[in-house]
């Protein structure tokens, strides 16, 4: 197989939520294989260190803002990123958030506002993208599920609900817009060491029962997701869609 299949160059991508963590790895793995990439957060100049970092390698990068949880900024997110680019070829709904409580006390508008911004912004965004991908007659989506769209958690009603919608997004998606040439699927992650994770990872015990159950026998660092991206968003997985693709170590399989 020729290798450049899995080239991203000459294509635009946006990246949600790419200031740290997850987003900030694959925004600059998207970059590594050649793309160009809008990298999205919550915050001006949130993507700063993003965009220092693809731009150190010799790639091409900048960045917007928007708050995922307003419908107006997610459009106007759309918007712009078209207006900088010409038009995306990669989309990578990855921006998220998460509130923990008891579910027997969960508040309304926490619950509202983590859907908001994990599934509403995910469906506006591929929408508004999909459009022109339509037109074009070729595109890639990916958004970013979770263990938690196989498992339900604990104290995490919404957020669960929310990656177990996204898969649902996506292979909704993928039935509809695949006749167009457009893929989507989706990357779950397993336990990986970000700042989302701290807490689990500072608890002694949690740690080690997560760290027992991966077969890999350690937590994933957020470049392990670059490899899964790249091939997601390349020719190379021109007939995969509508797929969630467990990033995770093994976790599933115990």
């Amino acid at each position: 197989m020729n290798l450049s299949a899995f080239s991203l160059e000459h294509k635009w991508a946006l990246v949600t939520g790419a200031s740290r963590g997850l987003g900030q790895a694959i925004a600059v793995g998207l970059a590594e294989a050649g793309a160009k990439v809008i990298c999205a957060s919550s915050q001006a100049n949130g993507c700063d260190e993003t965009i220092s970092m693809i731009k150190s390698a010799g790639g091409t990068a900048m960045g917007l803002a928007a708050d995922l949880s307003n419908e107006t900024a997610v459009r106007q997110l759309a918007d712009d990123a078209k207006a900088l680019s010409g038009g995306i070829d990669i989309l990578i709904n990855n921006g998220g958030t998460i509130f923990r409580q008891a579910a027997v006390d969960y508040p309304m508008a926490e619950w509202r506002r983590v859907m908001q911004v994990n599934l509403d912004s995910a469906f506006i965004l591929s929408q508004l993208v999909g459009k022109d991908m339509i037109e074009k007659k070729h595109g890639k989506i990916i958004n970013i599920a979770s263990m938690l769209s196989y498992s339900g958690g604990m104290t995490v009603p919404a957020y669960t609900a929310s990656k177990h919608a996204i898969a649902g997004l996506t292979k909704a998606l993928a039935n509809e817009w695949g006749q167009f040439n457009i893929q989507v699927n989706a990357i779950a992650p397993g336990y990986f060491k970000t700042d989302n994770t701290t807490a689990l990872q500072n608890n002694e015990v949690r740690n080690k029962e997560i760290t027992q159950r991966i077969p890999a026998g350690r937590w994933g660092e957020p470049t392990d997701l670059n490899g899964a991206a790249v091939f997601l968003a390349s020719r190379a997985s021109d007939y995969l869609n509508g797929h969630i693709m467990a990033v995770d170590g093994g976790w599933l399989a115990r």
